[in-house]
């Protein structure tokens, strides 16, 4: 593993761990969730999954599937998370951010997808 896929993954990993906690913990969170017309189970449910992701990250350090998983279902999160910014009409400032993780965990899936196939032959 390179270190830039290694240092990539950690950082990547952290903002997903602080997203999770804050998801399932924070009042303004909530209120987003609602605006998004979306309710309590579908927050809660996007926490927890973010918090995997993230964990899921940090062992694909040591076991290259594993991070393949996390990094494609993060970047599917953040896929729908974009799409769900474009659909509410929220400024650029506001829908970058899902847009900037989508692209990142895209090339960290591919990275991952790319350790994976060569541990094969």
């Amino acid at each position: 593993m390179s270190d830039s896929l290694l240092f990539l993954s950690v950082v990547i990993a952290g903002f997903f761990l602080i997203y999770g906690i804050q998801c399932l913990r924070s009042p303004f969170m909530k209120k987003e969730f609602y605006r998004y017309g979306m309710g309590d189970r579908l927050r809660m449910v996007t926490g927890i999954f973010q918090l995997a992701g993230a964990v899921g990250l940090l062992a694909g350090i040591y076991y290259s599937p594993l991070g393949f998983l996390s990094a494609s279902g993060l970047c599917l999160m953040m896929t729908v998370a974009f799409g769900t910014r474009v659909k509410v009409r929220d400024s650029l400032n506001q829908t970058l951010p899902s847009f900037f993780f989508m692209v990142l965990n895209g090339y960290l899936a591919y990275e991952y997808l790319l350790l994976v196939l060569s541990n094969l032959q």
